[in-house]
């Protein structure tokens, strides 16, 4: 029974909740208690510790452990929670939105302004959220609500924007008191925001707008430029996050031709494009676009003008096909072919929302030109209007309209989670659980059923609408479609092989023969075409994605300069063409490569490519020649992204290709960091002396741990790092124009090290980079001295020594590197009598069995007897003394060949180089492949046949059984080697 004594939170709704686990949920009360208690809030902390039962309490838990963005907010805000004893969470809302109402205060600023409506948000989209989970609010009103939480949010900052714009006399507005009325600036909410249908964690689209004539421009020239300033601070202002989060992402892509405009377009400018060369996509976006902020009369006479361009006099039938054709795209782009649960898109996806809204706007289209009642931009609103007025059956409009809100509700459940813009179920059964809970379902296979069910019935009304259009598939060659897109037989026969955009793939194909391409310019190079175009075709048909092959190959192709070479060279070399569609398929961090820049591929007409494995020194002299041309440190950073990104390419496909295997590529791939890191650290420190000089005495060096210090990184490997120096023993400061003290000076070099290793630029980042093994990780500075290094590492932990069997420096003070290799061999030397040394390691193993069990048979690091197990029996190897110092920093199948030559007696050892050199060969693999394959039968084939030959299997059906023989071996050896009989204090060694 609940204690009336201690008042209720008034949230409202009756819908059941059930918590993920009842342990989960007690834990998040008791967190959030604890929140409040530490502000104070004493009837919130009476409430949650009450005894007895309370349906609030126990939703409110169940809510918190089902979201962790949810369980965030209320540790965040406990006090909003606290104000429910008073007022009621719907008031609540209303009054945060009403809020942001209130005039813009003197001496305002940005920031402050930012962090207003970043709280504001935060809590009124808790309150909202829980209004929703406990069924408290409809969706229609959960919607509602956030739209106009997003519309006052615009609305405070384009106000702030245009006050600022006129105390600094860029605009005259005519009354500051309301600054929208006569600026001409407006803003219209697009999407669901303008139908006032915004979803839990939607972006928001905007379409920024403004008259150059308006009353308050002071200088119409430069109003394009002014505005779309203020529209650029906007967008920040909304969007950007800060400690407080963001407000809403934001988009202004909806705007006429985005790629050419202006982020603020001028009225007369948008009405032109419109009349000229809008499409319907366009119209149908402009249903629901409504003025949110800005100037009101401007934006109702744009409405009034744009209005012949979104609703035709006539009946606009076409505008069915069209919307069709929009919506097939969006299948066969997405590969939304069946209804399903778990992966299912419920907005974009076959019955989802997007299929709903598009039943309504094209029926809309088609006669709210004739009949201005159904010009509304809310979908429910539409559907019932269109049966009101006869053009779908009131069953259909029942039907819809329930699907659209029962979807809604769990596009909400999705983004729920962790605040996350998606649209698509999860995969696995206890995530699809949470989903099942959060929209009030107690299991999974009720939710499933009532998924499915409106899923069918939306995709069923919608295929009816559209049934007449479907497109005529007919029987004829490829080569037709080099002279016309649309041949029939054509894409009946690209269908056949498997591509699915036929129409998207004709006019790719078509356009090869164009002119365009300089590849194809040539009578030779199109002869050469027309001889490989059917086997081209068919050989990225075999991929799982033969459409997004084929378009990637296509950017490949408009980026060749000459094709006749290439062409003849597919002619006669069946292979290089396989190898292109399975770089493509396969590999999808060599496809990138080649979209973003495909000459990379230039290199594979070389005939000596493949007989080349690039070291060190010949990465060093070309990319040193490649830095020459760029004297500025900014340059140098954009060189270095390229240089990086194209030999990791290339080594890949040479990896790809069999041309070396995994052994050679780690080392190929270690050369390539080795050198670029070489490089980087030379221009960070140059770039960095010229602001602050140098130290005295003062010397560094970069270490390069883990998978980088033992020379085995793959495709997609991090980098870990450890910055150690030293100086004089006198040195305070540096001795530049601003100096600094010295651990400052190490602690900014090293950071500006990061930042230029992890900065995105055009090319992406250097290298993802880690520094959590320096001494006391977090906790300790990134930059180490050498002598707090040296007394560190007297006492560290044995896992901090096993990280550094597994180091070796990479760059830096020559001097400094032999101190350090002393310094960590001496490390390890003292601790090689350790008696808890392998109770310690064998402890650390079994602990990562539990917290990190294995996802499937090819999930080499955690599998048991996999390659963790291989890698702490080589550092066990070299802690104990076994294998000598000297082989710190050697890869992992060196160290365990010289521990099977110094104990060969031990059962099982000399199996572990063998096992190490095979998983070296499937872990280098599957990296250039898609990074959730955790089991042979979700590789793409041409991947997986690739990694049965480097194993010398038959076929793939060997690989997983190969790998569990390989990890029983390994197990075994471990388990003689550095035996485990449990965890506590009386199972530690004795002495």
């Amino acid at each position: 029974m609940r204690d009336e004594a201690l008042g209720a939170l008034r949230l409202g709704g009756t819908l059941p909740l059930v918590p993920m686990t009842a342990e989960k949920a007690s834990a998040c009360l008791s967190d959030l208690a604890a929140a409040a208690e530490a502000q104070g809030l004493d009837r919130l902390v009476a409430w949650l510790g009450a005894d007895g039962f309370d349906a609030d309490r126990e939703r409110l838990g169940a809510a918190l452990s089902l979201s962790t963005h949810l369980e965030g907010l209320a540790l965040r805000g406990p006090q909003w929670l606290d104000h429910l004893f008073d007022e009621d969470a719907g008031e609540r809302v209303e009054a945060l939105v009403a809020s942001l109402d209130a005039p813009i205060p003197d001496g305002a600023s940005e920031t402050g302004i930012m962090t207003e409506l970043r709280q504001a948000k935060n809590e009124a989209c808790f309150l909202i959220a829980l209004r929703d989970l406990f069924g408290a609010a409809t969706p229609a009103t959960t919607t509602r609500h956030l739209s106009r939480l997003a519309q006052a949010a615009v609305t405070r900052a384009v106000r702030f924007c245009l006050l600022d714009l006129d105390r600094k006399g860029s605009l005259k507005l005519p009354n500051s008191a309301v600054p929208e009325q006569g600026s001409g600036l407006f803003v219209l909410g697009m999407g669901k925001l303008g139908g006032e249908e915004l979803n839990y964690s939607s972006d928001i689209d905007l379409v920024v707008l403004f008259e150059p004539e308006a009353e308050a421009v002071l200088d119409p020239p430069e109003s394009v430029e002014l505005y779309s300033r203020l529209a650029r601070r906007l967008v920040k202002m909304i969007g950007e996050r800060t400690k407080d989060g963001y407000v809403f992402r934001t988009d202004l892509r909806l705007r006429p031709d985005p790629s050419a405009m202006p982020l603020a377009v001028p009225v007369p400018t948008a009405l032109v494009y419109y009349e000229g060369a809008g499409r319907d996509w366009e119209r149908a976006a402009m249903i629901k676009a409504r003025p949110i902020a800005g100037d009101p009369e401007a934006a109702a006479a744009f409405l009034r003008d744009i209005t012949p361009f979104v609703w035709r006099r006539y009946l606009d039938f076409v505008a069915i096909g069209d919307i069709h054709a929009m919506k097939m795209r969006i299948d066969r782009h997405r590969g939304f072919e069946s209804i399903m649960v778990a992966g299912q898109n419920v907005k974009l996806g076959r019955g989802g929302i997007r299929e709903i809204e598009f039943f309504a706007q094209a029926q809309q289209l088609i006669a709210g030109g004739r009949n201005p009642a159904l010009r509304l931009r809310r979908t429910d609103e539409a559907l019932a209007r269109l049966a009101e007025e006869g053009w779908i059956e009131p069953d259909a409009a029942e039907e819809m309209t329930e699907a659209y809100w029962f979807l809604r509700r769990v596009e909400h459940a999705v983004q729920m989670v962790a605040d996350e813009q998606t649209h698509t179920l999860p995969e696995a059964e206890i995530d699809l659980l949470r989903i099942a809970r959060l929209c009030n379902f107690e299991t999974l296979d009720d939710f499933s059923r009532a998924l499915v069910e409106r899923l069918e019935t939306v995709e069923a009304r919608f295929s009816a609408l559209f049934a007449d259009h479907a497109p005529a598939r007919t029987n004829e060659g490829a080569v037709a479609l080099l002279s016309d897109a649309e041949d029939p037989a054509a894409l009946e026969w690209l269908g056949q092989i498997g591509y699915r955009r036929l129409g998207d793939i004709g006019r790719i194909v078509h356009g090869w023969a164009s002119g365009r391409y300089r590849a194809t310019r040539s009578d030779a190079a199109r002869d050469q075409l027309v001889r490989v175009l059917p086997s081209l075709l068919e050989a990225f048909a075999r991929g799982r994605d033969p459409d997004a092959a084929l378009a990637g190959f296509d950017r490949f192709l408009f980026g060749l300069p000459s094709g006749l070479q290439f062409f003849s060279l597919i002619a006669s070399n069946p292979r290089l063409l396989d190898l292109l569609a399975l770089a493509i398929t396969a590999a999808p961090r060599l496809a990138d490569t080649i979209a973003l820049r495909p000459h990379v591929f230039d290199a594979l007409l070389d005939p000596a490519f493949y007989r080349e494995i690039p070291t060190r020194a010949l990465l060093r002299e070309r990319l040193g020649s490649f830095l020459r041309e760029a004297p500025f440190f900014e340059e140098r950073l954009a060189r270095l992204r390229i240089f990086a990104s194209e030999q990791r390419f290339l080594v890949g496909i040479r990896l790809l290709a069999g041309a070396i295997e995994g052994e050679a590529a780690g080392a190929a791939f270690t050369a390539l960091a080795d050198a670029a890191l070489e490089a980087l650290v030379e221009a960070v420190e140059a770039e960095f002396r010229r602001a602050h000089g140098t130290v005295p005495g003062g010397r560094l060096v970069v270490l390069g741990l883990g998978r980088l210090g033992s020379g085995e990184l793959t495709a997609s490997s991090d980098v870990d790092l450890m910055l150690l120096y030293d100086h004089d023993a006198e040195a305070e400061t540096s001795d530049g124009d601003r100096p600094l003290p010295v651990s400052t000076y190490y602690t900014r070099l090293t950071q500006r090290l990061i930042a230029a290793l992890t900065a995105p630029m055009a090319d992406g980042v250097l290298y993802e980079v880690d520094f959590r093994l320096r001494p006391s990780g977090n906790k300790g500075p990134l930059a180490t001295h050498i002598d707090a290094f040296r007394k560190y590492q007297r006492e560290a932990w044995t896992w901090e020594r096993m990280a550094l069997t597994r180091s070796r420096p990479l760059a830096g003070d020559p001097a400094l590197t032999e101190e350090i290799r002393a310094a960590i061999q001496a490390a390890i030397e003292s601790h090689a009598a350790d008696p808890l040394l392998r109770y310690d390691i064998a402890d650390m193993r079994a602990r990562l069995e539990v917290q990190k069990p294995a996802r499937g048979p090819l999930d080499l690091k955690r599998l048991v007897g996999g390659l963790t197990d291989l890698e702490f029996i080589a550092q066990w190897s070299i802690l104990s003394g076994i294998v000598p110092l000297d082989f710190i920093g050697r890869n992992t199948e060196r160290v365990l060949t010289e521990l099977v030559r110094r104990q060969p007696e031990t059962p099982g050892v000399d199996a572990l180089p063998a096992a190490m050199a095979d998983l070296t060969r499937v872990v280098q693999l599957l990296r250039l492949g898609p990074g959730t394959a955790f089991r042979v039968e979700d590789l793409p084939a041409g991947l997986s046949e690739r990694l049965a030959r480097a194993l010398d299997l038959a076929d793939p059906s060997g690989i997983e059984p190969h790998i569990q023989d390989l990890a029983s071996r390994t197990r075994a050896a471990f388990t003689a080697l550095i035996p485990f009989e449990g965890v506590g204090d009386d199972r530690l060694p004795a002495g």
